[in-house]
């Protein structure tokens, strides 16, 4: 079985706020991808949110993630530009 964890995240923006939101996300992509414990992360977006599908070799590599000096800005930004608190799920895989 594979331990790497695993996270569905959907970002609620406020519509008026929707376009400021993705491109902030966009704009971190390649950076996360040369993290070295990110294995995943992927955007996707419906009419209301984005999501995130994400794989990352440990919690301790998401938590470094976290602190990066490129995150930490958009963390703050979503206190003014999201509906509520981003919904994260962590997965485990079982096949």
């Amino acid at each position: 079985m594979n331990s790497h964890l695993f996270i569905f995240a959907r970002i609620s923006p406020k519509p008026e706020c929707f376009d400021k939101a993705k491109q902030a996300i966009l704009s971190i992509v390649p950076d996360t991808l040369e993290e070295e414990g990110c294995l995943q992360f992927v955007v996707h977006e419906n009419s209301t949110s984005l999501l995130l599908y994400e794989e990352w070799r440990s919690q301790e590599d998401l938590d470094k993630h976290y602190a990066m000096p490129y995150i930490t800005p958009i963390f703050e930004a979503y206190k003014e530009w999201l509906i509520g608190p981003v919904e994260i799920n962590k997965l485990q895989k079982l096949v």
